[in-house]
């Protein structure tokens, strides 16, 4: 049986809550901040470098829908795609539980701290050659979640597989 990943940050939000808040008071937000965007980050990218092995596949946009629709489970996200290739993947999240979920608990910064700054660190598990562009949140209170998953050339000139 296997657990959405909204109910999993849901479980994991009731302990660590309280837990970044003691921090912040002890060392102040910014600090706080800092170590914990540190620690989850190494964690997600190893996360990021483990689950993009296990994909085995060429196409990017494939994968990253794939990994969308686990995101999305457990009717997590309202999300459309924008464009999908080899090369690329797109979707704009239109709704999101995560957000609504910090939301109600009065913690929507902590949610961007907990859940949305995972993105870029996952991703960076996925290789050199895979990036990341998002440039706002529902988390952070915009009206969408953009999501740009490219595939770079790689250093040699060589173009993208």
């Amino acid at each position: 049986m296997s657990i959405p990943i909204i109910e999993q940050a849901k479980i994991q939000a009731r302990v660590l809550v309280p837990l970044v808040k003691a921090l912040q008071a002890e060392l102040g937000e910014e600090r706080a901040n800092a170590i914990i965007r540190k620690a989850l980050g190494d964690m997600y990218r190893r996360l990021g470098a483990t689950w993009w092995q296990a994909q085995a596949a060429s196409s990017l946009g494939d994968t990253m829908a794939a990994a969308f629709n686990r995101f999305a489970a457990g009717n997590a996200l309202d999300y459309e795609v924008v464009k999908q290739s080899p090369d690329a993947f797109e979707a704009n999240v239109t709704g999101c539980r995560y957000a609504q979920f910090y939301k109600e608990l009065g913690a929507p910064e902590l949610g961007f701290l907990l859940v949305c700054s995972s993105d870029f660190p996952m991703t960076e598990g996925f290789g050199l050659d895979i990036t990341l562009t998002r440039t706002q949140t529902i988390m952070q209170g915009a009206s969408h979640c953009d999501f740009q998953y490219r595939r770079i050339a790689h250093r040699d000139g060589a173009e993208p597989a």
